[in-house]
């Protein structure tokens, strides 16, 4: 059965009028949030930690900023945007002591309380409004009045209002422009995690290296390697984002179409779908979860820390770095730290 899309007309921003909504987090989801949040005319504080770099950044935009604790207080509905790992701690410490009765609790990723990380009180409405954009581009476009598509899921309706605060605080965001679908937490987080590793990130960062190796240790300039296996993909994904697999092929030359067909079956073979599964079954039993979560608590992030350090110093990000320098209409979003 097809899921439900909800879209402008299904929201209303009355259900947060008389209501203080809390955004914990300013980074790219939360500076958003709050943003497009205060410019619907809903009354927004964020909340952070004592000296945090973005308390005077949020103050410099025009936003209310508490503590966490303090904010969590003050407010009726309190979307929490910080990182996965750091989530269940906050909750514990600084947000469940400070809610009041009946509050509303809501999330962007289902992760912490589908994995039981966090265990909401009764009292609480607990939902989910996901936009599916970072932060940034969830600002630009409403920015421009238009907005990117988003979820919605209701984990507890306490209040039995929840699907009606989630639809205003999509509408408050400029999702409901775009249309919001409904789904569950489960779905959601197992859905997004697989995305994450098998295809988007883990799965297309993987194949970008495979490729530019095999060009470079088959005696190909390793700026060939570069460009064919790396900077060409956005060309790529633009053409399926806009129009699917089919208009990205109608888009290609012919032999290109043909070595689609004849030959990325041969790489995505039973092998990758079998590991693909693999890593679905890990999600789904929790085992993932519980691995990153004892990475973040006993293991003081030393494996992932080593590992990001492994994969900055790639050769293919050494060819990258001068080759994009090359190219100065290629513009970053955000600066990544330097150390």
């Amino acid at each position: 059965m097809a899921a439900k899309v909800y879209y402008e007309q299904d929201g209303d921003l009355s259900h947060l009028q008389g209501k203080t909504v809390a955004v914990i987090g300013y980074g790219s989801q939360g500076h958003a949030h709050a943003l497009n949040l205060k410019e619907s005319g809903v009354d927004v504080v964020v909340g952070l930690y004592e000296g945090s770099k973005s308390w005077p950044k949020a103050e410099q935009a025009g936003l209310r900023v508490l503590s966490t604790a303090e904010a969590s207080k003050v407010a009726d509905v309190v979307m929490i945007l910080v990182s996965d790992h750091i989530q269940a701690d906050l909750y514990k410490q600084h947000i469940e002591p400070n809610l009041k009765q009946g509050a509303a609790l809501m999330f962007a990723h289902g992760f912490n309380v589908h994995f039981k990380f966090i265990a909401p009180r009764k009292d609480l409405d607990v939902l989910l409004v996901a936009p599916k954009a970072p932060g940034h581009r969830v600002r630009e476009l409403f920015e421009e009045g238009m907005g990117v598509p988003g979820l919605v899921a209701i984990f507890q309706d306490a209040s039995g209002n929840a699907m009606n605060i989630g639809l205003a605080y999509a509408k408050g965001i400029g999702c409901l422009k775009a249309g919001v679908i409904q789904t569950s937490f489960k779905e959601e987080t197992e859905t997004d995690l697989f995305g994450e590793q098998a295809v988007l990130c883990g799965g297309t960062a993987e194949l970008i290296r495979a490729g530019f190796q095999t060009l470079v240790d088959a005696g190909y300039a390793p700026e060939m390697a570069y460009f064919e296996c790396l900077h060409e993909l956005k060309l790529i994904v633009d053409l399926i984002q806009e129009g699917g697999l089919n208009y990205m092929r109608y888009s290609v030359s012919d032999t290109a179409e043909y070595g689609d067909y004849s030959r990325g079956p041969r790489v995505v073979d039973q092998h990758v779908r079998d590991s693909m599964k693999k890593i679905l079954e890990e999600i789904q039993s929790g085992e993932f979860a519980n691995e990153w979560m004892a990475e973040n608590r006993e293991g003081g992030r030393t494996k992932f820390l080593a590992t990001r350090k492994a994969q900055t110093d790639q050769p293919i990000e050494e060819v990258g770095a001068k080759l994009r320098s090359m190219m100065p209409f290629l513009k970053r979003k955000k600066e990544m730290p330097t150390a």
